[in-house]
């Protein structure tokens, strides 16, 4: 008899469904069995993705959104519930940035970072928490980064929406637990992704951004939502550079603040002159740009850390058995 999948006909909400990690999430639930329903602003690559996705056997839908706005958020997740059934998971996701020092973003650039990343968060869950509450059951993932606690310069509007999310998120759990709710509410702490966003991103510096290295690739972030999807643990952490920069942030902020001061802007930069490039901060930049950007050749496929962390019990007891081996061996 063939075995279930974990998300054998759950219906899964990814928002920034198009590209990048939301793209990759979208095809790990798929493997796992899910109903996919894919939000995102971009006809073409929103298609592309659900194209994609049935071409695997997955029963998707693709609906063009603007999480920036609650009331088209809310009748997306309608359309959802009618054509895929209840909702099993929402994946908040949708993200905008703008890499600039903070006086040379204007103001309605800041705001719409913050309506992305942020109030976009909180539509999504809104949208969620309507649905799944009643019923006593549900897992929202919020998709969240090591920014959430450790800002950067270049990256003000990006790092204080986060920051939010973060915030909120402790804000709603807390009220959760105090009800008894089963919706589960979790968070992923993401290191440095290749992404498209890199390449389509409002950039106000002359030299074209990078992630911050090490760089791991989108699969990576995929099957840790997965992993959180099915096992929502308060918060998971992803990558050894994620791990560090929020341990360094509760016992040496200020060390930090000067080291960022001196490399966090190089870090974030190639040596590459900036040409004119398309943002996607107001409007999509149309086309299909799939869930890698162009750092492939230097971007990990895995992280020891994760495995680690997703698999501690089993991590525990094979460190317990080869140090019971090594007092074995010494004593022979």
């Amino acid at each position: 008899m063939k075995r279930p999948r974990p998300f054998e006909d759950r219906v899964v909400v990814i928002t920034g469904g198009s590209a990048g990690v939301g793209r990759a999430a979208a095809l790990a639930f798929a493997r796992q069995g899910a109903r996919v329903a894919l939000l995102a602003r971009g006809k073409i690559g929103l298609e592309a993705a659900r194209e994609e996705l049935s071409l695997r056997g997955t029963r998707a839908i693709a609906i063009e959104v603007d999480v920036a706005d609650e009331a088209v958020v809310e009748l997306a997740a309608e359309r959802i519930e009618e054509e895929l059934g209840p909702i099993d998971v929402w994946v908040n996701n949708a993200m905008a940035a703008v890499f600039a020092p903070f006086l040379e973003i204007d103001p309605t650039e800041f705001r719409r970072v913050t309506e992305v990343c942020y109030l976009g968060t909180v539509h999504g869950t809104l949208a969620a928490l309507k649905r799944m509450k009643p019923r006593g059951r549900g897992v929202i993932v919020q998709v969240g980064s090591a920014l959430a606690y450790r800002s950067i310069p270049l990256q003000s509007a990006y790092c204080g929406a986060k920051h939010a999310v973060r915030g909120f998120t402790d804000s709603l759990r807390s009220e959760l637990l105090r009800e008894g709710s089963g919706v589960k509410l979790t968070m992923v702490q993401l290191p440095a992704i290749n992404t498209p966003q890199f390449d389509w991103g409002a950039n106000r510096t002359d030299r074209r951004p990078r992630p911050v290295p090490p760089i791991f690739q989108p699969e990576v972030a995929a099957r840790a939502i997965l992993w959180a999807a099915r096992h929502p643990r308060r918060e998971l952490i992803v990558g050894g550079s994620s791990l560090l920069a929020i341990t360094a942030q509760k016992f040496l902020p200020g060390v930090l603040d000067v080291y960022l001061a001196r490399r966090g802007y190089d870090a974030q930069l190639t040596d590459e002159p900036e040409g004119p490039r398309a943002s996607n901060l107001f409007r999509p930049v149309e086309g299909d740009r799939g869930s890698h950007g162009r750092f492939d050749r230097q971007a990990r496929a895995h992280s020891f850390q994760l495995w680690i962390n997703t698999f501690r019990l089993p991590a525990a007891a094979g460190l317990a058995g080869l140090i019971l081996l090594a007092l074995f061996l010494k004593k022979i």
